[in-house]
Formats: C-alpha cells, structure tokens, sequence
C-alpha cells in the first residue's frame, strides 16, 4: 500500500487558515479565527497547522510539501509574527505564490470543472515585484506601463486559464497602493480596486472596515437614483476609481447612535455603492470573457463574495456556467496553496469534488460530555437521543413552536457561511422572531438580513429563479405568495441569500429540514452562523455552550445531547 501524500495549503495574511490535502483531496481546513476566538485572525499559522495535523493524527514529518501566501511578505521558515511550526526543521519543503494565483488554485481545486477560465477581484493582492520574483516566468503576461512604474503596485484582477492541470494568466492588471487616510474617503488597498472601494464606503457608513458585508445587508433599504454619479470608470478595459465620488461623501459615520439618526442617508449611500460595485463587477467580466470567450468560469477574491453581483452575472447571462469559490476571500487562500502544490508543483491529476465546504474535526460524544461537565448543567433540562429520528422530530417540533436552536453537528464549515453544521435555526415566519434573533443572540444591527436554507427540491417552490445555490453566495427572490410565510428569511426588497441543502454531503440538516416541512408545511428554516456579533463562528463544544449561556438561544443541540433552557 503506497503512502499518502499529504500537503499543507496555509495562509498568512489576514483571515487566515491552513489546509490539509490527502492525495489531492481535502481532509481537514480549519480558519485561524475559529480557534484563537479573534475575528479575522491572521499571520503566524502554527495553531492552525497543529489542528489539521492533529485532526488527521499524523505528524510534521508525514507531509510532503508546505506551499504558503501572505500579502505582502514572504514569510521565513522559522518565525513569522511568532515562532512557527516549522521553526528548527529541515523538511517538509516551503514554497510560496502569489496572492491571486492562490485565490484561482482554490476556485479550481473545488470547482466542478475540468477545464475553465478563473476570474480573481479583491481589495488587494501580491505587489508586482514580489509577483514577478515568486514567478519571474511570467513577466511577458505583464503590460510594460506596470514593470515602469515606480511607485509600489499590487494585483486588482487577474483572469486566468485553467487546463485541468495548470493555470495560464490571460490578464492581469495592478495598481499603485492607496495612502489611507480614513477620513478623506481614499482607499485601504489599492487605488483602483473594487474590493478597495467597498471596504472604504463601508468604514464611511459604519465607522470600520471589518465586515464590509454589512454594506450588502443595508443596501436594500436605500432609494436608488439618489446619486447619479460613477464611482468607477473603464480604460482601455482596465477599471480605475474616479476621485470625483468622494467631494458628494462629506458625513462619516461617528457611530451606531449617530448611524441611526442618519440612518436613511447612509442606506442610501449603501444602496448607490452596491450598484456601482454589481456594474463594476459585471462589466469586468463582460471585457474578460469578450476578449476570451469560455463556457466555464470561476470566480474567487473577497468581492466574489458579493451575492447580489453573482446573481446578476447569471441572470445576464455573462457567464454560462459559474462557480464561486464559497471560501472567497483570504480564507481560502490556503486552498489555493494547496491544491498548486498538488496540481502545479508535484503534476498529480485534479480530483473530484463532493461539493462538500465542511472540513473541521469531528468531536466525538466524550469531548461533548466533558464540556458539558464544565457548566451548571441544573439550569438546563438535558436530554440525549438514542436514534436521529427522535432527535429530528424533537428539534423540529421546537422550531415549529417558535424556539431558536444552536445546531452543532459534525465537521464545521470552511467559509464565511453557516451551512448546517454550525447554526442558529429559526421558524422562517414566526413574527418578531428575526428581529429577536437580531438584538438578543447575535447581538447586532436590526437591518441585518437572514438567510432561507430550503430543501434542494423545493427551492423553486418559494424562490423566482429557483437555482441551485448550496453556499449562500447567491441572492434570489422570494415569491409574492410567500413573502408572509418568509418574512423572516426575505429581505428589506423582497430579495432572499437562500441556501439549498445538498442533502448528499448535508445529509443530517436535509432531513431535519424536512422533519419542519412535515409539521409546518414550509421546508424552509432561518440559518445563520452560530456566533454573535465580534465572535467568530463556534468550532468546538465549548465554543457552543459559551454562546449558548451568554444569548437567548432556547435549545443548544450538540450532536444528539441537547441542552434545553428552563421556562
């Protein structure tokens, strides 16, 4: 029997995360943040490295190869914002990429298809000569106005070919680095990047840049048309950000009280900046796949996280056949790493994908007992479930009652989205429940959205488009019939973020989902992560109960031992 060869993707810049690969398929990825407790957390990747080595009980010395990223470094073997795991040690090999060819690895890696073009768009990726050392090779695919340039220059999009073992640059386009200055409007990145100008509106409109998501989730109580200037302009095909849209901006946000008072002029601001962002987003696309033409594409960078402009890129038509990393943004750069050193570096051929986003370690029934042992258990009523189908139709006939769940099953999710293994569920149209979820468990701003998970069959039931959308990272309509039914997974515009349930690689939240549609007649429930706001996503029991005694969550479920709060 040969011996597996194991490779370690690992990210260091913000966001980050480490992945293992065993004979080029995932099995095990973890995001720093889930394990620190720090949202966003980033830079030395020993914890991370030590949670997939230990999930899949091997050790350093079992792997074969290290490919790594950051964002504007090249971190050394031995240290990196602290003494790193390889610190001492001659084997595995380290090799490093770029920023963008990282984000593109991942979307491949996972993608459906055997042959395709990528697109990468974010705030900011590899400066040029840091780009040309790791991959001097590539200089000719370099427009020359860039190699001139003497100003320090980083990636803003990058289109690639994919030919089932390698990626090709097609185009590649950089810009010179912004000097922020917060007040002024000017940008955190690059001066012409579209990841740039959100994270910039987002600081105007709410006074920080971290979950510039957020900017998404206001937008639809906007007016459109209040605003009829550009933001970005085209060049030769090359987007750039005018200066002209920051003199109309002039009232930042001095916080949530005075974001409030002035709440309809910052939704208004939101709602002009993601529809400059969805034309941007849109017309890059359109000059890429104009210029070279391919049925599949692939999409990945933190702007692919933008829901509303993915959905349009389908509507339109732009893209036939699309596939959005769901690990978008800096997080899944150690996918990428991974999968280059598997595909790229050792030539091995590309492995199928289940579609699964579900990587962490699954804890086991003693773990659960032994957290639980940590906590006042009398105030709760604790019950364990011989079989999942009582479990099932206990949990559904709590949510049928209107009682919020924390739901803690299995290997949790790689991403920014709560799938079905780390989620607070809820009755899509109990009233008052939405905004109950909002203030008393998340903790977070009332405007804030929730998603529909609806079974994969049923989609087409309640949504206009009905497509397939198994990571979150696609917006639809929620049909006029049920808007009553959904109020609370439907938006301020009637637009919905839904989630259909593969039940293939899902298979334990299909079939409490359906246990809801038997008793209510709705198969759809309310998911959202299972955090509050600030807190990463949960990762382990501990992680759970901490959440579950500090909100009003009415039920935790920990595999099939729940914890039930006392009337």
């Amino acid at each position: 029997m040969n011996k597996p060869i194991y490779i370690i993707g690992t990210g260091l810049s913000h966001n980050g995360s480490a992945v293992l690969l065993k004979d080029g398929q995932i099995c095990v990825a973890i995001e720093k943040e889930r394990l620190s407790r720090i949202k966003h957390d980033g830079g030395n990747d020993t914890l991370a490295i030590q949670y997939c080595l230990d999930a899949e009980g091997i050790e350093l010395k079992d792997v074969s190869l290290v490919v790594q990223c950051e964002n504007f470094n090249i971190p050394e073997r031995n240290q990196f914002k602290g003494k790193r795991i390889f610190s001492g040690t001659e084997t595995p090999e380290i090799i490093n990429i770029s920023h963008h060819l990282a984000h593109a690895y991942s979307a491949v890696g996972t993608a459906p298809f055997s042959e395709c073009h990528v697109m990468v768009i974010d705030g900011c990726g590899s400066p040029l000569d840091q780009f040309l050392h790791l991959h001097p090779e590539q200089k000719d695919s370099i427009d020359p106005e860039f190699l001139q340039e003497n100003q320090m220059q980083c990636e803003k999009e990058s289109f690639y070919h994919f030919d089932g073992q390698k990626l090709q640059p097609l185009y590649k386009d950089f810009s010179t680095m912004a000097t922020f200055d917060k007040a002024s409007l000017s940008l955190p990145t690059t001066e012409h990047s579209i990841g740039g100008f959100y994270a910039s509106v987002s600081g105007y409109v709410f006074g920080d840049m971290d979950d510039v998501g957020k900017l998404m989730g206001l937008a639809p109580y906007g007016e459109t048309g209040i605003y009829d200037f550009d933001a970005f302009e085209f060049k030769s095909e090359s987007l750039y950000v005018k200066d002209s849209w920051r003199e109309h901006f002039t009232n930042p946000s001095e916080g949530y009280d005075y974001f409030k008072e002035n709440f309809s002029y910052y939704a208004n601001v939101a709602r002009w900046a993601q529809e400059q962002v969805e034309k941007a987003v849109l017309q890059c696309f359109s000059y890429r796949i104009k210029a070279f033409p391919h049925q599949n594409v692939c999409y990945s960078g933190g702007v692919a996280l933008n829901a509303v402009a993915n959905a349009k890129l389908i509507d339109q038509a732009i893209v036939e056949n699309l596939y959005i990393e769901p690990a978008a943004a800096d997080n899944g750069l150690a996918l990428g790493c991974a999968f280059f050193g598997w595909l790229d570096y050792l030539g091995k051929p590309k492995m199928n994908s289940d579609g699964s986003t579900c990587f962490g370690k699954m804890y086991q029934r003693e773990e659960i007992v032994k957290a639980l042992e940590s906590i006042q258990v009398r105030e709760y009523v604790q019950k364990e479930f011989d079989t999942e189908e009582a479990l099932l139709e206990y949990c559904a006939a709590k949510l049928f009652d209107g009682k919020t769940l924390g739901w803690f099953h299995s290997s949790s999710e790689f991403g920014p989205r709560a799938l079905g293994r780390r989620s607070i569920l809820a009755h899509p149209g109990i009233e008052n429940l939405k905004d109950h979820i909002n203030r008393n468990i998340k903790f977070r701003e009332d405007f804030r959205p929730f998603a529909p998970a609806v079974l994969k069959d049923k989609v087409g039931d309640y949504f206009e488009k009905g497509r397939n959308s198994p990571y979150m990272i696609l917006v639809d309509k929620t049909k006029p019939e049920y808007l009553e039914e959904l109020k609370n997974v439907t938006h301020k515009d009637g637009s919905a973020r839904v989630q259909t349930i593969d039940e293939s690689w899902n298979p334990r939240f299909a079939k409490l989902v359906n246990a809801f549609y038997n008793l209510s007649g709705v198969a759809v429930l309310l998911n959202t992560s299972l955090n509050r706001k600030g807190m990463p996503m949960v990762e382990t029991p501990e992680d759970a109960l901490q959440l579950f005694q500090e909100s009003a969550l009415d039920v935790l479920v920990l595999e099939n031992i729940i914890l039930e709060k006392l009337p």
